[in-house]
């Protein structure tokens, strides 16, 4: 187990890619240990190649297809150690907002909090990070299994840490640092003027962003590990979200400290570099 160890929690596959990839390819290289924590197999994704046509409609099949793309996927990066939350399959896709699915009896976003903060347990005391990153508590954009995900790691954080809970999870383990991955506002407010009218996440005021990773030189890999989803995402045309992947800020990924002490940062803000500053 190396001295430095980064966990991510993240709903579906190819979410991992999108807002956290840069990060999980700089801290591979590094040599640190870089943990991805699934929650569910985005059964419900929408399927953008027209070659995959016959996975519109058949979430199973759609699933077991997502798990291979981020098996796939997270080769790209090199040695990342990947749980599925529970189990494969254990916790299904909830759909978008307010669709009727996200009350399913296997939904995650209606999954029952008790079992999912015990897994999640299971996983922190198993992986005893020192930094873990997840969602905001809109999830990013208000996706139910975002904030599934987001209320999965926040409220397995202090039992995690008690002795006293489910001693037969492992030894207990307190995370020195939490943070939230989120948007720039002046990063929206740009993608808006170019075009994005219904790119509306959650935002953060650029002075308030506790920690920037440049990754700038791990550019390349983020976009050939979401290339790697054909079901899901098209990096390789004109669309708005290829225009958006090809940019080298897409390589940029902020951060907002919400446990544990900011270290020493170097940003224009103040802002960290490193997301292990300040630790021994």
């Amino acid at each position: 187990m190396s001295e430095r160890r980064l966990l991510l929690v993240h709903a579906h596959p190819d979410d991992e890619s999108t807002v956290t990839g840069a990060t999980m390819a700089h801290y591979v290289a590094e040599g640190a240990d870089v943990v991805l924590v699934t929650c569910t197999s985005g059964e419900l994704g929408e399927v953008v190649a027209d070659d995959l046509a016959h996975l519109r409609g058949d979430p199973d099949a759609l699933g077991e297809y997502r798990r291979g793309e981020i098996e796939h996927a997270l080769s790209a990066y090199g040695p990342v150690r990947h749980h599925w939350l529970g189990g494969p399959g254990r916790w299904r896709d909830s759909g978008m907002a307010g669709e009727e699915t996200n009350s399913a009896a296997t939904a995650f976003a209606a999954a029952d909090q008790d079992e999912v903060t015990r897994e999640m347990v299971r996983v922190l005391r198993a992986e005893r990070p020192q930094v873990v990153i997840t969602y905001d508590d809109f999830g990013g954009y208000g996706h139910p299994d975002h904030i599934a995900a987001h209320r999965a790691l926040t409220t397995a954080l202090d039992p995690a840490a008690d002795p006293g809970f489910a001693p037969e999870l492992g030894a207990a383990w307190s995370v020195p640092k939490v943070y939230w991955v989120v948007m720039p506002e002046s990063f929206v407010q740009r993608a808006q003027e170019a075009g994005a009218t219904d790119f509306q996440p959650y935002t953060v005021p650029d002075e308030k962003i506790t920690a920037v990773l440049d990754g700038t030189r791990h550019h390349r890999t983020k976009i050939e590990a979401l290339r790697r989803y054909r079901s899901q995402v098209v990096v390789d045309d004109d669309g708005f979200f290829a225009q958006l992947v090809q940019h080298p800020e897409f390589a940029r990924e902020h951060f907002l400290l919400v446990r544990g002490e900011r270290g020493p940062g170097s940003g224009p803000h103040g802002q960290e570099t490193d997301l292990f500053a300040g630790l021994g």
